[in-house]
């Protein structure tokens, strides 16, 4: 067995410096000292990357997807072998332009908020459901409540069986949880899960394909431009993200929410208030850390020479409370306007489900807020070990 990698004090790489919070106290630091900051890892075979830390500089990096290649090395820190890195190239995350754009078109034409919109009827009766189911007492809320809402919705969006809807549940959660214990039981955990959700949308494409007429869901539209192994890669990502995403979001935004209790009061009082506040909530708990790019040439961000081949993880947390763009930034503020938090990316890789998100997480605390008129932490939150993932495993509450 190999020796465990020792980690420095402020390793951004390090999942262990968010366990109990994200380190925003350290990225403020190196946002006025070292805003592009080379982070060592010892047991990388380049050393290291660079953090790139201020919104700006994000921006910057977002807007020249040529220079900053998603594809070349993926999205994220760990470099992968090659066969999980090519799986990663079929998903939308990690194409470059011109491919990135072809692809995203027909996702995009189906998510649009106008077509997302006309999802809200069925939304409402879901978290009218899981929230009946639940009742009333002591509930681990990531499990029971959050996590249930966006594998129904992405399921009814794909316009997969019901009966696979826990199946592709767990399976997503091992994806993105493998840097944690609980999830990595074994090796490679989560490269396994996603070999298999792959196998399943594979299976099921062809099936679909097969049939005389065809629903009318994202899974089509998808099928109607690409073959069955180019939708699997497709649909690992979507079906992932759309659930994992939204749910460390609704669980994120009530922690938060609960941890400012005058806000949550200004909310009950005043629903219409919701879309504003989900915004801050995206900014203040926005469920990934960073992405990964690689230059695909020699460069320069704010004065600091990058090398063709170098990593780069913009670090949305840092981002998002960078003091150059937001007026006392680690104020929780349900009111901000302008929020130009960056949870959702920017330019050429925007969430193409972020309408569907913002949607879910509206609705959601909109019936979570009048069907309780009590609810309460009942025991201590406990995060995910993730230096990707800004989630919690468990958060106890009780519902009155």
């Amino acid at each position: 067995m190999a020796a465990p990698v020792q980690r420095t004090p402020g390793d951004l790489s390090d999942p262990d410096s968010y366990l109990l919070a994200p380190p925003h106290e350290l990225f403020a630091e190196l946002r006025r000292t070292d805003p592009v900051h080379w982070q060592p890892v010892a047991d990388d075979a380049a050393g290291g990357y660079w953090a790139v830390l201020r919104h700006r500089d994000i921006e910057h990096v977002s807007r020249h997807p040529q220079l900053f290649s998603s594809a070349a090395g993926g999205v994220v820190l760990e470099d992968l072998p090659a066969d999980r890195l090519e799986q990663m190239r079929g998903m939308l995350l990690a194409m470059d332009p011109p491919r990135h754009r072809e692809v995203r078109r027909p996702v995009v034409a189906r998510l649009t908020p106008r077509a997302v919109s006309q999802l809200e009827p069925d939304i409402r009766a879901i978290c009218r459901d899981i929230l009946s189911a639940v009742g009333t007492g002591r509930v681990d809320f990531v499990t029971e409540v959050a996590a249930r809402l966006p594998t129904r919705v992405i399921g009814q969006v794909m316009g997969l069986p019901p009966a696979d809807w826990e199946r592709i549940h767990e399976l997503a959660e091992h994806i993105t949880r493998g840097q944690d214990p609980q999830f990595a039981a074994a090796a490679d955990t989560a490269g396994r899960a996603s070999q298999e959700m792959g196998r399943y949308a594979y299976e099921f494409a062809v099936a679909r394909r097969e049939m005389p007429s065809r629903p009318d869901d994202l899974s089509s539209v998808l099928l109607s431009a690409h073959d069955p192994v180019a939708f699997a890669s497709l649909f690992v990502q979507l079906v992932t993200a759309g659930q994992d995403t939204t749910a460390t979001l609704l669980a994120g935004g009530l922690l938060t929410l609960l941890e400012h209790p005058d806000d949550m009061a200004l909310l009950r009082a005043d629903l219409t208030l919701l879309p504003s506040a989900v915004e801050e909530m995206l900014r203040i708990a926005n469920p990934l850390h960073y992405f990964r790019r690689t230059a695909t040439a020699d460069t320069e961000l704010s004065g600091v020479t990058i090398r063709a081949g170098d990593k780069l993880a913009m670090y949305y947390t840092s981002a998002n409370r960078d003091e150059e763009v937001f007026v006392d930034p680690h104020r929780f503020d349900i009111r901000r306007n302008p929020n130009r938090h960056l949870s959702f990316g920017v330019a050429e890789h925007f969430c193409v489900g972020a309408h569907l998100a913002r949607l879910e997480a509206r609705v959601f605390f909109a019936e979570l807020l009048t069907s309780y008129a009590g609810i309460e932490l009942a025991g201590e939150p406990v995060r995910l070990r993730s230096n990707l993932n800004n989630a919690l495993r468990a958060l106890p509450v009780s519902l009155s």
